[in-house]
């Protein structure tokens, strides 16, 4: 007797065997629906606003990066349990090297905005939502804004591998930003004393610091693209803030380009 007439004659053989053809047919729909549907992040393939047309001119061109620090982009740091999987998922600690390692050699102004919390800003009265979290979690903590103890490898710390391009002697370091936008700080100040009026934005997070440097910079009357792959969000169960930006920066920013375009358009002024 062959195995089929085997399984023909045998009524639990063939519930079993029915079974696992359902579940192989199952497995293949929903691989078949999951290659269907497409990513969240994914451009919109009939796209109602109008393309960007943005071009980086020699001279007035900058990268500036936001939070380029351990708190945000490594898993030691205190955020990663709600950015990490947004920060993989993008690729973003290598872009942000690569958009580094473009503008060197491009040889065109990076400037770092920073985000640090002293021992006096935990006095504030009052505090945002995110404000709350970054203050109970130590973020970006440093003893005071002349004392650099302990900073080195703690979570305020920039991320090893971007040491090389900002510490070069020619990287702007401006004074910290202290909620998410650059209002407080130099680094607006510090792209008009460059003569600079077109800006490359990455960094993170990004609903937060970077969407608020992109609409601060832009009401300032800079040019700004944003690099949407060097940048991540928080996911939480209020919400997806890699995905709120997105949407944001369609509508707001000047260009949106991931990073190998913005290499290809930082290299190319070179010339």
């Amino acid at each position: 007797m062959d195995t089929n007439e085997t399984a023909s004659n045998d009524p639990g053989r063939r519930v079993a065997m029915r079974a696992v053809a359902g579940a192989v047919a199952a497995g293949a729909i929903a691989g078949t629906a999951a290659a269907q549907t497409p990513s969240p992040y994914a451009d919109p393939p009939n796209p109602a606003l109008p393309r960007s047309t943005m071009e980086l001119v020699r001279g007035r061109t900058a990268l500036v990066v936001v939070d380029p620090q351990n708190d945000f982009l490594t898993e030691r740091g205190v955020a990663w349990g709600v950015v990490g999987e947004s920060v993989r998922e993008h690729n973003v600690v290598a872009n942000i090297e690569r958009l580094f390692r473009a503008a060197k050699a491009a040889d065109i102004p990076v400037v770092v905005s920073p985000h640090y919390y002293f021992p006096t800003d935990h006095g504030w009265k009052f505090e945002g939502t995110l404000e709350r979290v970054m203050h109970s979690l130590k973020m970006f903590d440093r003893p005071g804004p002349l004392n650099m103890t302990g900073f080195e490898g703690s979570g305020a710390d920039f991320v090893d591998i971007y040491k090389p391009y900002i510490f070069d002697g020619k990287t702007i370091i401006a004074s910290p930003h202290k909620i998410y936008g650059p209002e407080q700080n130099d680094v607006g100040l510090q792209l008009r004393k460059q003569r600079v009026d077109h800006v490359i934005l990455a960094g993170m997070s990004s609903n937060l610091c970077v969407e608020s440097h992109m609409r601060e910079l832009m009401e300032q009357g800079f040019e700004v693209a944003v690099v949407r792959d060097a940048t991540a969000g928080a996911k939480v169960p209020e919400g997806d803030g890699y995905l709120a930006s997105l949407i944001n920066f369609r509508m707001v920013a000047n260009a949106v380009w991931r990073t190998e375009e913005a290499v290809a358009r930082i290299l190319a002024v070179r010339s």
